[in-house]
């Protein structure tokens, strides 16, 4: 539902560049044409094709108008936080249908599934931004993950951070700038999440080294045992304070990780079922039923020219 930076980075040829930094989305098949674009404020005017706009300086902040388009459901491994500026963001989230109207703002949990479409036949124009859970933990003073309820929020305790990063969408944030947004983001996270339990102490050294070895064998087989032996961590607390540090475990961290690289393949031209073998996926349809968990989309989809 929130359309991931990282995933619209490195697009798929099927996604076309109208001007600079504007990506047009396919639309769901059986949807209604649309074929307005975003006017150079920015505003959208009229019924317009889903497009997908990066801030600058890579902060991982994106503005985006969906109409006549739909993700499935699928899961991010970051926090997704969102700012609705027009129209009606729909989404099903714990069992739930929710939405949210301009001004509300969306939070969806690390590991949650959801998917997300228009509320209405003009679509719905937001910004959002994915953030890393270890850096709100962090943040937080290494506290449990603050969780909000239903996934949307009209609390000006929590609209004013989400302004703070993303009102000023055009230009860079500063370092301690981005710091401070995301330090009142967590805090105002924190106040209104629902009740959890104290976290024991975690080893945050120890997961960030069995995170680093991930990243570097994402190729390799990797098992518990290997990451016992990287971190000097017994290996069920590892698993414990690895989820409570990114908000998922290792296996769906590294098979996140396995999933942007083909993704990065498929948009450089490369097939499914040589990407499927590249990427340490036993098949094809093993890569697909992944991919299309994890970023809403089938990867012939995500490849397929306009």
């Amino acid at each position: 539902m929130l359309f991931s930076p990282e995933g619209s980075r490195h697009r798929g040829p099927h996604c076309r560049r109208n001007h600079p930094g504007l990506i047009t989305l396919p639309p769901t098949p059986g949807s209604p044409p649309a074929s307005a674009t975003p006017a150079a404020s920015g505003v959208v005017t009229g019924r317009a094709a889903p497009w997908l706009r990066h801030a600058a300086g890579g902060q991982q902040r994106i503005e985006a108008h969906l109409s006549g388009f739909q993700f499935a459901p699928h899961r991010h491994d970051t926090y997704a936080v969102a700012l609705t500026l027009e129209g009606v963001q729909c989404f099903d989230y714990r069992g739930t249908a929710r939405h949210s109207l301009p001004g509300g703002v969306v939070v969806i949990h690390p590991d949650e599934r959801h998917d997300g479409r228009p509320g209405t036949s003009d679509g719905f124009r937001y910004r959002s931004i994915h953030i890393e859970p270890a850096r709100i933990q962090r943040m937080l003073g290494g506290s449990g993950l603050p969780f909000i309820a239903g996934g949307t929020s009209t609390d000006p305790r929590l609209i004013g951070p989400v302004r703070a990063l993303l009102a000023d969408y055009r230009r860079p944030l500063d370092e301690l700038e981005l710091d401070d947004a995301l330090y009142d983001l967590s805090t105002s996270l924190d106040a209104l999440s629902m009740p959890r339990r104290r976290t024991r102490p975690i080893d945050h050294c120890a997961a960030e080294r069995a995170r680093g070895y991930m990243l570097e064998h994402w190729s390799s087989d990797v098992s518990l045992a290997c990451l016992e032996r990287a971190s000097g961590r017994d290996r069920w607390k590892l698993s414990r304070d690895f989820r409570a540090l990114f908000g998922t475990s290792p296996y769906r961290y590294l098979l996140m990780r396995r999933l942007e690289r083909a993704r990065d393949m498929l948009a450089d031209g490369h097939g499914p079922a040589e990407v499927a073998a590249a990427c340490c996926f036993a098949d094809q349809s093993h890569l697909t039923r992944h991919f299309r968990n994890a970023f809403g989309v089938t990867p012939g989809k995500w490849a397929r020219p306009a």
